[in-house]
């Protein structure tokens, strides 16, 4: 730790008052009586909470992890995507295409982005194969049919899906209702955003049967120009529930139509003009400018989920899941002046233009497409006896995927067609794991945790690239042994101490072909951690230790559809200290603070000049602030009144692993202010609820992402802005 805080003082003197108040109000906590046990140990779980136990964890775990209930979600839940809703937790950095978090949004835990946060919906991997990120806007308003999250930092356990190397983030969705229910919601707010969400549950019907659905439609025009969205979804559960058993079938995903605003904008425009957007710019044939109309993303997923529990004994339980992922759609792209040699996948060696002459190039709107599917299985068996807690699980899963692109216009048109494809490549992936993990009570003072995971990936894809004339097939195959060790030691009722130690592997991205990076990485994570509870008042401080091996680490560039690229950076790591708390200062106050300081570095870090190898020693790693921070203040003057100010800091970072001067993102502080009120009537409805949200309300221009495209470009946020929403229960 001592080159942490080495780090720290030299570089980021002004982060100790505020890391001193933290723990100030840290030992507050100590001297709040104990009112109510720690929410993560009771007792009374539902039936479905059984479906995650495989994935999840408790305070028995020696693991580092935040839960976050829908009651804690739903004064936010106005519209803007999961990423946002998560901003407030420990090391977690959001983003959003548009600005105002709908559409396009990303999230970042201890700097590592989407693509290596795995993703699972009641233990059902999410993660896309390929590209292993998570696209929340293919179900939109998800967060609607949501009953809890959990997020483990780190590598977390073994779980399904994608490898973790930087979070785990598993959603339960909602559970079963005794009783019958209606809900109607609207929202409305800055930038023509709205949302409308209908919900409805039969209640247990002859106490066996459930039936509850939800559809949803969101709409916005985002902060930047044209960035619209047009997002639907659905969902749909049926649940048999009698004994021992539990039998869920689920039914839900979206289809979403966004104006694309993956560009971002140059220095210049930032300053001058930050909500423009130069998606579907071109020039005309008179020389005007202008901008296509149909510059979109157009996706559909849905889901398909059946899963059976049973209680065999008072020892042992079970769960077997189906699971089907259908998605399909393009991106639509309006290209000005391309040469034909870019495309030599529909034969054309030249085109001629509208007097017969040759032309270079043609102006040509393109299509490109993603038609695949998911599907498999996830197993587990869970044995509890005399202080042994025992999971058996694994999953098989596989993809299968067909990449294509069609030219659906030209402007010289000799030689080319209109919907010619001028590329078409396949891939299928298959993935397999078994794990075993356990928890066993030594005393009553220690608990020892284990935890072995063997993965197998095999990768097959005929082109990873669009151009035909020079293919790069993929036939890979990855075999991983992941282990796990914890012990968690009780000093008494109120304090916990934690040590771990995991190790990952990840086979590398579909995108990570095409720039040659094609080298598996592993990561060693070593967890540290103290938990105090007392009542309603909650503590946990830890420190971490990530070691990597050819980390794929973000080169701040995009590809020609807006997906980050990433480079092998040989051994680097993140090392960090995170404190979060829960703190009931009286009846009526709460606050909520986190703070996480790291220092995230690329070891002997080589750039490829011009002249051969540079060593350019250690340096920052893009996209990985050495401080982030958030706090939520919570005044509860009545049952049904809620009233918080929610802060968010993040310290500055670098879009390259170069600290190139002009690469740097400055660090911003940004308040939003959320208030929830809820009338109880006693005639039609069983209760109104008003909610209202105040984003950045100081009006801050900031920029939370960006990439290095020689120059930077940024994605500016939008100032302050407002979303209000009523729901109806009957």
């Amino acid at each position: 730790m001592k080159l942490l805080f080495n780090h720290f003082n030299r570089k980021k003197k002004n982060i100790f008052p505020l890391a001193l108040s933290f723990f100030a109000m840290g030992a507050m906590a100590q001297t709040v009586p104990e009112q109510q046990q720690d929410s993560t140990k009771a007792p009374d779980y539902k039936l479905e909470e059984v479906l995650l136990q495989a994935v999840r964890v408790t305070a028995q775990t020696p693991v580092t992890f935040s839960n976050i209930s829908k009651e804690e979600i739903a004064p936010r839940n106005l519209g803007q995507d999961i990423p946002l809703l998560l901003n407030f937790l420990p090391s977690v950095v959001t983003t959003s295409d548009a600005g105002n978090g709908i559409g396009y949004t990303g999230i970042r835990v201890r700097g590592a982005d989407a693509s290596r946060v795995n993703v699972t919906l009641n233990g059902i991997p999410y993660n896309d194969a390929e590209s292993h990120g998570s696209f929340w806007v293919n179900m939109p308003d998800f967060a609607s049919s949501v009953e809890n999250i959990q997020l483990q930092r780190g590598v977390g356990t073994s779980t399904n899906g994608a490898g973790a190397f930087g979070a785990s983030l598993n959603l339960l969705t909602d559970g079963y209702s005794n009783e019958s229910s209606g809900e109607i919601s609207n929202s409305f707010g800055s930038f023509n955003s709205r949302k409308h969400t209908v919900k409805f549950s039969t209640g247990l019907m002859n106490d066996r049967f459930e039936i509850a659905g939800r559809l949803s439609n969101i709409a916005s025009d985002g902060y930047l120009d044209r960035a619209e969205s047009d997002l639907k979804s659905y969902f749909l559960q049926g649940t048999y529930v009698y004994g021992s058993t539990l039998i869920k079938a689920l039914v839900f995903g979206g289809k979403e139509r966004t104006y694309q605003a993956w560009n971002g904008i140059d220095k210049a425009t930032l300053d001058s003009d930050r909500r423009f957007n130069s998606s579907g710019i071109y020039t005309d044939i008179e020389g005007n400018i202008r901008y296509y109309k149909d510059e979109v993303d157009n996706y559909q997923q849905d889901h398909y989920q059946l899963h059976w529990n049973e209680k065999l004994n008072n020892n042992w339980n079970t769960n077997i899941a189906l699971h089907y992922t259908r998605g399909k759609g393009y991106y639509e792209n309006y290209r000005d002046n391309v040469p034909v040699a870019g495309y030599p996948g529909i034969g054309a060696t030249e085109m001629v233009d509208y007097y017969g002459e040759i032309a270079p190039g043609s102006d040509l709107i393109t299509r490109k497409w993603l038609d695949n599917d998911f599907y498999g299985t996830t197993f587990s068996a869970n044995y509890k006896n005399n202080g042994l807690d025992v999971v058996f699980g694994g999953a098989w899963n596989k993809y299968e995927g067909a990449h294509f692109g069609n030219i659906i216009w030209a402007r010289n048109s000799a030689g080319v067609q209109p919907y010619d494809k001028y590329y078409d490549n396949d891939a299928e992936k298959t993935d397999f794991n078994v794990f075993a993990k356990a928890n066993y009570n030594l005393t009553s003072k220690f608990s020892l945790f284990g935890d072995m995971q063997y993965r197998t990936v095999n990768y097959n894809a005929s082109n990873v690239l669009e151009d035909a004339s020079a293919p790069i097939p993929v036939d890979d195959t990855f075999n991983f042994f992941n282990p796990k060790a914890g012990l968690t030691y009780i000093a008494n009722d109120n304090n916990s101490i934690y040590f771990s130690y995991a190790r990952a592997n990840k086979e590398p991205r579909r995108t990570d072909y095409e720039s040659g990076s094609v080298k598996p990485e592993s990561l060693n994570d070593f967890e540290l951690g103290w938990r105090y509870k007392s009542g309603r008042n909650q503590l946990t401080i830890n420190g971490y230790y990530m070691q990597y091996k050819d980390q794929l680490v973000l080169t701040g560039a995009l590809n020609d559809v807006g997906s980050p690229i990433y480079a092998n950076s040989g051994d680097s790591y993140r090392m960090g200290l995170e404190a979060e708390a829960t703190l009931f200062l009286t009846d009526k106050w709460v606050l909520r603070p986190n703070v996480a300081l790291s220092d995230n570095k690329n070891v002997d870090f080589y750039n490829e000049g011009d002249s051969g190898p540079e060593n350019l020693g250690n340096t920052e790693i893009a996209f990985s602030p050495s401080i982030i921070a958030g706090n939520q203040l919570i005044y509860i003057p009545t049952k049904n009144f809620q009233v918080a100010l929610l802060s968010k800091f993040v310290g500055e970072q670098f879009m390259d692993n170069y600290e190139s001067s002009n690469s740097k993102l400055d660090s911003y502080f940004v308040s939003d202010l959320n208030i929830s009120y809820e009338i109880k009537t006693k005639s039609i409805f069983k209760g109104i609820v008003l909610n209202g949200l105040v984003n950045n309300i100081f009006d801050e221009e900031y920029v939370s992402n960006g990439y290095m495209y020689g120059d930077p470009y940024y994605y500016p946020q939008a100032g302050i802005n407002f979303l209000v929403g009523a729901t109806l229960k009957f």
